[in-house]
């Protein structure tokens, strides 16, 4: 039997077992504290190399965010065929990948092949094997470089994405608050101006027609 208009519920158990069905996250600082060590042990694990890949620059899809910029999958085959990458090579040396991508533009094009390009002039591959050299790897007075100026500074490159950042042109360009000491004076009472202009827009054939007749009075006494 269903109950119509606004009645009392009939015999439901919501409350029953309900410390069962309810999840308290007190575990909160412990994941934070947990997360950190792992991203520590991971920076560790695979130093001297960064802990993310290189990431193309892309824009977002549809009309509303197409203006904006962001990070992609993957270069696409094209844009390592420019840069002179292979496309087994690449994820080998920290470029990201996406064989499905295709560029759609010119411009996009020439902004990840620059980026690649700009990738590979600051990278450093160290040898697989101590005193095996082969063409991929950089020379050994780079790597002997390298290893003094990061004794130095503490390390080298942590991310990528600090080093060659995706800089998003349309928010940094984009129009933000206007101060009050920034807008002009303009008119002191453009309310009175607005009205005064509607009204006499509003009354332009009543004054033509008011002047005619006086116009024609005018006449008509000369006679």
């Amino acid at each position: 039997m269903t109950i119509k208009h606004n009645q009392q519920i009939q015999h439901n158990h919501f409350r029953k077992d309900w410390q069962r069905r309810v999840r308290c996250h007190f575990d909160q600082p412990g994941r934070k504290s947990r997360r950190r060590n792992a991203r520590l042990a991971k920076a560790a694990a695979v130093a001297p190399r960064p802990v993310d890949k290189l990431r193309p620059i892309v824009r977002c899809p549809t009309i509303k965010y197409n203006r904006r910029v962001r990070a992609g999958r993957g270069f696409s085959l094209a844009e390592l065929k420019e840069a002179n990458i292979p496309r087994k090579l690449a994820p080998t040396i920290g470029i990201s990948v996406d064989p499905r991508r295709a560029n759609l533009s010119t411009a996009s094009l020439a902004t990840n092949v620059e980026r690649l390009k700009a990738y590979r002039a600051r990278l450093i591959i160290f040898p697989r094997r101590a005193g095996t050299q082969k063409a991929v790897d950089s020379p050994a007075d780079e790597i002997a470089t390298f290893k003094k100026s990061s004794k130095d500074n503490g390390g080298g490159v942590k991310k990528t994405s600090d080093v060659l950042r995706i800089v998003d042109r349309a928010r940094a360009e984009a129009v933000g608050e206007i101060k009050r000491s920034e807008i002009g004076e303009g008119t002191k009472d453009a309310y009175r101006v607005l009205r005064e202009a509607r009204s006499e827009a509003r009354l332009v054939g009543v004054r033509e027609k008011r002047a005619k007749a006086k116009a024609d009075e005018a006449q008509a006494s000369k006679k």
